[in-house]
């Protein structure tokens, strides 16, 4: 199955249940696609004792998954050049949206 995964929060556990959710996909051999959007494009900052957003994120590369960034709203809080994921724009995630079978917002 393809799972697209659209998250919107850099709320810690919020973020890490959704990337967690992401790699068991993927380890259940599903493709997933997964794009940050608004204050999600702030994940790579997160530092929580609890919930490590940052190790989630790393497993969904390794594990074959691909992470997109919405460009606007980096460049809204002036992130473009700080972050590791593609910058992505709104067709990109229109895009998602059309190649997954299954939509999940986070």
């Amino acid at each position: 199955m393809k799972i697209g995964i659209i998250l919107e929060t850099k709320e810690p556990e919020k973020a890490w249940n959704a990337f967690r959710f992401a790699n068991t996909s993927l380890k259940r051999q599903h493709s997933v696609k997964l794009f940050l959007m608004g204050e999600a494009v702030k994940c790579e900052e997160i530092r929580d004792q609890k919930f490590n957003v940052h190790e989630e994120m790393q497993k969904l590369t390794d594990l074959g998954g691909t992470l997109y960034a919405c460009g606007t709203c980096l460049k809204s809080r002036k992130l473009e050049e700080q972050t590791a994921c593609p910058i992505s724009t709104m067709n990109d995630c229109v895009d998602l949206v059309e190649w997954s079978d299954k939509v999940l917002t986070f």
